[in-house]
């Protein structure tokens, strides 16, 4: 009993520490543009990588409801639960989904991994091409679970197996 006690203090200890360590910052400005992180997406086995420190970011403001503009936990909409998530991980991208579609380099879905973005298309009113942004959550056996922000839910996670997301599905992006 005792050990499984110091067993759980010890998995609550790491996983507290891991998600509180400081993201590697350039020496020149605290945060750094999205444009000159380009690091490898694991330091090693035993560390998390900044994909996955977004991502655990991210899934803290689920619930969170929809408000155009929005980038605190009383409301936001698809491209402030990026922006805010890659912010308090001290990387600067985009604010706008338009914006962040620029960003990075096109991947094909069966590349996507954890800390990816997505970008659809989801209405027909729409003059530019993109005007939804999502963060891929995680990739089991091809399913593609990400998190986003929707005018009707909030802050939630959903999968590209869905038939709306995947009729609205533009393009797959890396930006990390």
């Amino acid at each position: 009993m005792i050990k499984k006690v110091l067993y759980i203090f010890f998995l609550s200890f790491l996983i507290s520490c891991g998600s509180s360590k400081k993201v590697t910052q350039s020496s020149s400005s605290k945060r750094t543009s999205v444009k000159k992180r380009r690091a490898v997406n694991r330091t090693s086995n035993s560390e998390p990588s900044i994909a996955d420190k977004i991502v655990w970011t991210a899934v803290t403001y689920k619930g969170t409801p929809y408000k155009y503009a929005g980038v605190s936990r009383k409301g936001m909409d698809c491209s402030g639960l990026i922006y805010t998530s890659f912010k308090k991980r001290d990387i600067i991208v985009p604010r706008s989904s338009g914006l962040l579609y620029k960003e990075g380099y096109r991947i094909s879905l069966r590349e996507v991994k954890r800390g990816d973005l997505l970008f659809f298309k989801t209405t027909n009113k729409s003059r530019s091409k993109i005007n939804h942004v999502a963060l891929v959550t995680s990739v089991k056996s091809g399913v593609i679970s990400f998190i986003h922000s929707t005018s009707s839910k909030g802050v939630i996670v959903s999968t590209l197996n869905q038939n709306y997301w995947k009729r609205a599905f533009i393009e797959a992006k890396r930006v990390l």
